[in-house]
């Protein structure tokens, strides 16, 4: 699996492959999981909450970082003619460190403790996915094309793209 991360007005976006750990890990969802598809939704919204919760506490101790967006909110918006459900929230956003580290290596992601859980028979099952750190993973249960645009106050505007 591939993904490819661009700065809103570079030219030229970088591309990254997954962790083979991240891509074993799509491939038991998608091939494995498909009966359970309806966990995405949750699983995004908890990291659109997440995200909201992140901000709202760092504007405890810097009022500042609420200056661009004061308003916190979740919104789900459903396009049928493009076939496509976007989340969209206010919450504290993606550095480019974070989306490479976050969303396309196993490093900081608890996909190997998952996995291991799911093959081994130890009661684990798909809908437990958040647990471990690795909802937003979920996506590709209905999704052949995941992106996510982010703006974090310390880094410009980016946007993860996979399929």
């Amino acid at each position: 699996a591939v993904y490819r991360l661009k700065q809103r007005q570079a030219t030229m976006p970088e591309t990254f492959e997954f962790q083979s750990d991240i891509a074993a890990l799509l491939n038991l969802i998608i091939n494995t999981f498909y009966s359970n598809k309806e966990i995405f939704l949750r699983e995004l919204i908890s990291n659109a909450s997440d995200a909201i919760d992140k901000i709202r506490y760092q504007s405890l101790t810097h009022p500042n970082v609420l200056e661009s967006e004061p308003e916190l909110r979740i919104r789900i918006i459903p396009n049928k003619e493009a076939n496509t459900l976007t989340i969209e929230d206010t919450g504290i956003g993606m550095t480019k460190s974070d989306l490479v580290n976050n969303l396309g290596t196993i490093a900081r992601s608890g996909t190997r403790a998952f996995m291991e859980a799911l093959q081994a028979g130890q009661g684990a099952d798909v809908s437990m996915i958040g647990q471990f750190g690795v909802g937003f993973y979920s996506a590709y249960l209905v999704a052949d094309t995941v992106r996510v645009i982010t703006k974090h106050n310390d880094d410009e505007q980016l946007v993860w793209e996979s399929s």
